[in-house]
């Protein structure tokens, strides 16, 4: 299973990091230069979860971005769900 979001795509995307060097013109000197790229990554905020797919629990990768706007259903916790009604309770 991908680093990918489930519910909007998110991934991790490459980029570029330059290094420049000089003195700015506004500061007096000739202006700066690029000096060096290297390469980067960015990565999104993935976090497990659990949630609700068809009805059926599932672990996925889910960007808290995602989790924030309320694209993840989460299921119940186990003790909501797998609660057995009691003879004490019955009566």
């Amino acid at each position: 299973m991908p680093h990918a979001c489930h519910y909007t795509g998110r991934k991790t995307r490459i980029g570029r990091q330059c290094t420049y060097r000089g003195k700015a013109k506004y500061l007096g000197g000739v202006g700066i230069k690029i000096t060096g790229r290297s390469a980067r990554k960015f990565k999104p905020n993935l976090q497990k979860v659990r949630v609700l797919i068809d009805g059926r629990p599932v672990r996925v990768w889910a960007s808290t971005k995602a989790i924030k706007t309320g694209l993840v259903k989460k299921r119940l916790s186990r003790r909501f769900v797998y609660r057995k009604p009691t003879a004490a309770a019955a009566s």
